[in-house]
């Protein structure tokens, strides 16, 4: 029996390795399905340098927080390096720093929190060389939810920072000299 187990065994293998090596091939020689891996995302097909869609695909604009705190992470403090190399590289836009937050206190306490959250963003930004003259913060406590639910996962969603860029400043930014 053990003989017939190892014949099966080496059988199964050369038919695997057949069916491996002729997976990818056709008779004339491509790929038998399309790469969809490396194709460009719905909707941004033309993407411009120093375009918002650039910003948002290449660079990222969120940056996410343990629950209760403003520190920034080592793994945020990543985005935050490539948002100021980019912003720095694109002097055309202002930025609109939203915090937020989820609902952990109270609505004051909240709106304080993502308002720290925030000003812990433009303060990083500002330390890697971004002018801070071209940046304000708002801070929108449990206003703006991503998602609304009880799971953990879920609510880390709404403990964020969201890097806007805007062509001039709005109504929420401070007055401008």
């Amino acid at each position: 029996m053990g003989s017939l187990n190892g014949r099966f065994g080496r059988n199964a293998v050369f038919a695997l390795i057949g069916v491996v090596g002729l997976a990818g091939c056709n008779s004339a020689g491509t790929l038998s399905s399309p790469d969809v891996t490396n194709a460009p995302a719905a909707g941004f097909v033309n993407v411009s340098p120093g375009s918002e869609e650039e910003f948002i695909i290449n660079v990222g604009r969120r940056v996410y927080f343990d629950k209760g705190s403003a520190t920034v992470s080592d793994e945020a403090r990543m985005t935050i390096v490539n948002q100021a190399k980019w912003l720095k590289d694109n002097k055309k836009w202002v930025v609109k720093i939203q915090g937020h937050a989820d609902d952990g206190g109270s609505e004051a306490t909240e709106k304080n929190l993502s308002t720290q959250r925030g000003n812990a963003v433009m303060a990083e930004l500002v330390k890697l060389g971004v002018n801070p003259k071209r940046m304000w913060v708002k801070g929108y406590g449990i206003e703006r939810p991503v998602t609304d639910c009880d799971e953990i996962t879920c609510q880390s969603q709404n403990r964020r920072v969201v890097v806007n860029l805007r062509e001039e400043f709005d109504d929420s930014a401070p007055q401008r000299r």
